[in-house]
């Protein structure tokens, strides 16, 4: 089969692999019909992710039918259409049974770490795939759900939720900003009113993806390259400060702008990937009594999710932006990589 192959810092080529087989009786092969680009691949090329080793395919998301199944597998059959969840769980470790998937301590790929795909295990962006734990770890597509839709459900929906929204403590009424308006941060937006936050404030360079922000329910955009965008904020809400500031870029200067904008007794949500190390000024913070927030996706909120979108209430098909085929890998993983300038929000690359 074909796959894209990390090859070190810089480097990756759309080459071929030997098959994935079934290793353990809890594995399925899935073939991808489906998948996508995430802004954690751009950081593992940069070399921001030291655990990924030369030689493993990357991507963790993807969309696809079951080809071949364990003997352990028993509510799983070949011909089923699935999610492939980003985050493996074994289902039944401490840490699973309390719903923390993201520390799951099956021993597939480490124990204790539960993204595993194109990170300590092959990934996704291949022809074909091995999904341990796979009873836990995919879910069953409803009829009617595209693949365009189901792909953001593999990380992005789920990330933007539990670690913006749900980690941020949204409750009824708030003032969210959401600082980053990519797909991670355009996930948090379409989510935040599912706990009732009254106004949701869109905070990018961009003015092509501020205007994409309102489409997924941004009530406000501030362009973050204004000289007076804290106080476009600040005016927003009576001067107080914001309810909840959810980080949704991965960089030094995103985390401090969330501290800067929060209310006393607010939260900051970091959402973001960070390559580099953050200042935390606790000379300044301590007094404010806000909370600061951060994680892994644990996927735990796929199911419900995926209800939400079978019913066309949130619109995930609208991350999709560009589509490509596989034999384009390459092109899309440019297009993807100058989204600033191509007006990427996600890559869907499909069979």
């Amino acid at each position: 089969m074909k796959a894209l192959v990390y090859g070190g810092p810089g480097l990756k080529s759309w080459t071929d692999v030997p098959d994935p087989k079934i290793e353990n009786p809890t594995d399925v092969i899935v073939r991808v019909d489906t998948t996508t680009i995430c802004g954690t691949d751009l950081h593992i090329l940069k070399g921001d992710v030291p655990a990924v080793a030369v030689g493993r395919i990357l991507g963790h998301e993807g969309v696809g039918t079951i080809t071949e199944i364990g003997d352990s597998v028993s509510s799983l059959a070949v011909g089923d259409r699935v999610i492939i969840s980003c985050i493996k769980s074994c289902g039944h470790c401490v840490n699973c049974s309390a719903q923390l998937f993201s520390h799951c301590l099956g021993d597939e790929g480490a124990s204790g770490i539960g993204w595993v795909f194109g990170h300590l295990i092959d990934g996704t962006q291949a022809e074909f795939v091995r999904v341990p734990y796979a009873e836990n770890s995919v879910h069953k597509l409803p009829e009617g759900v595209t693949d365009d839709q189901a792909v953001m459900l593999s990380d992005i929906l789920p990330t933007g939720f539990e670690i913006g929204v749900q980690y941020g403590r949204v409750k009824p009424g708030d003032v969210v900003a959401v600082i980053g308006a990519g797909p991670v941060g355009l996930a948090s937006i379409a989510t935040a009113g599912l706990y009732g936050a009254a106004t949701i404030i869109a905070i990018d360079l961009d003015e092509n993806r501020l205007a994409r922000a309102r489409e997924f329910g941004a009530t406000d955009v501030v362009v973050s390259g204004s000289a007076d965008w804290k106080e476009q904020v600040l005016n927003l809400t009576d001067g107080a400060g914001v309810d909840v500031a959810i980080e949704a870029v991965g960089i030094p200067q995103t985390f401090t702008m969330a501290t800067e904008i929060v209310r006393p007794g607010g939260n900051v949500a970091n959402v973001g990937v960070h390559g580099a190390p953050v200042d935390l000024h606790l000379e300044n913070l301590w007094i404010q009594n806000i909370n600061i927030s951060m994680g892994l996706v644990n996927a735990n909120t796929t199911k419900m999710l995926l209800k939400l979108v079978a019913k066309g209430k949130l619109p995930a098909e609208k991350l999709a932006t560009h589509h490509f085929t596989f034999d384009q890998f390459l092109d899309a993983y440019d297009t993807f990589g100058r989204a600033a300038e191509t007006k990427a929000l996600k890559v869907v690359i499909a069979r």
